[in-house]
């Protein structure tokens, strides 16, 4: 039997032809190493059956799953894998380095591909994420520029323009897919789980310079169904807070551009206004509910920021906030595209060096 070769973290993954989670595809889902592809070697209900038949018999167990495995590896060998020449050198990993990727790799390195495996597999991974979030974010020179304002001023779209100007940005509604509100939640996709949230949280930050500036926005602790690390709602907490604003009817603008999908799905938006009742009284729930009937969009918009975002904005500073007051403040022109490019090339000039 050839010897399997193994990589630990940390390790360059660059050299690899590519990188191969041999989990079942609801592990690979709920969270895998950023750039993996997945070829199961046990799809979800074969991984259930063998684990149920492990608890009372390893060797029944072993032995339906090597047998999965080979039908597994062969159906990958003579489709994603059939065109991949002499040359290709992957490295697989699978829950704990153990019988999947140990299986799958001495398969290919039979056939004569240079495989490698994760000592340890996700596992290891998943333990060396949290160790380099909580290094990264404990640096003494990280520092970030937080953005606040109301909702509808602009703060994602800012840090858009930030990011195409070169400089360094956290988006946490992005990495999140959440637009952080009752109405945020994108219609046609899912959040990730909390552990691949900090992944892609901690693939953001790995490559950052913590000599310049990382600007984001303020965040609740909890942005959907996903929450920041203790060591990033630490780090939020003592950070330069700059305040932006914007007239209201530009907010109306910028929020209708933002959100085109509610004006072509009103009733699933007034179902979601039903959560607000308690909080807002039927009254203005029925309200908002009549304006969307009759396509009053720009009317709804206003009223809903006026009379319940507004309403419940926490303002830097305040007692009830996780932030400090603004150290700066600046006010959009309007919300055209021209007023925020302007502003972060204002921003990156005085704020990425600036100390705190």
């Amino acid at each position: 039997m050839h010897q399997l070769k193994s990589i630990h973290f940390p390790h360059d993954l660059s050299g690899f032809s590519e990188i191969i989670d041999v989990r079942s595809p609801d592990e690979y889902a709920h969270d895998h190493i950023p750039g993996a592809i997945n070829l199961p070697s046990l799809n979800n209900e074969e991984r259930a059956e063998v684990g149920t038949i492990y608890k009372k018999n390893p060797f029944e167990a072993r032995k339906l799953g090597a047998g999965y495995i080979s039908k597994n590896v062969a159906h990958h060998l003579s489709t994603y894998l059939a065109d991949k020449d002499s040359g290709y050198h992957p490295l697989l990993y699978c829950w704990r380095g153990g019988m999947r990727s140990r299986s799958f790799s001495f398969i290919l390195q039979s056939i004569g591909w240079n495989t490698h495996i994760v000592s340890g597999g996700y596992r290891a991974y998943r333990k060396f994420v949290i160790a380099e979030l909580e290094r990264i974010l404990s640096h003494p020179q990280l520092h970030f520029r937080v953005f606040s304002g109301v909702t509808g001023v602009g703060k994602t779209k800012l840090l858009h323009q930030l990011s195409d100007q070169g400089a360094q940005v956290l988006d946490l509604e992005g990495l999140a897919n959440h637009k952080g509100s009752l109405l945020g939640a994108p219609k046609s996709s899912e959040q990730p789980s909390q552990k691949n949230f900090e992944t892609r949280l901690w693939h953001c930050l790995k490559d950052y310079d913590p000599k310049k500036a990382i600007f984001t926005e303020s965040e609740s602790n909890r942005i959907g169904c996903v929450h920041c690390p203790p060591a990033l709602w630490k780090k939020l907490s003592e950070s330069e807070v700059i305040n932006l604003a914007l007239d209201l009817d530009e907010r109306v603008k910028l929020l209708l551009n933002d959100y085109p999908h509610f004006c072509n799905d009103p009733e699933g938006l007034s179902t979601l206004l039903e959560h607000l009742v308690r909080l807002r009284g039927r009254e203005q729930v029925t309200h908002w509910q009549e304006l969307i009937k009759n396509g009053q969009w720009s009317e709804f918009t206003r009223s809903i920021l006026e009379n319940h975002y507004d309403l419940a904005y926490r303002m830097p500073g305040e007692d009830n906030s996780n932030y400090p007051a603004p150290s700066h403040s600046y006010t959009l022109e309007d919300s055209s595209t021209a007023s925020y490019q302007s502003l972060a090339s204002n921003i990156i000039q005085n704020h990425i060096h600036s100390s705190m």
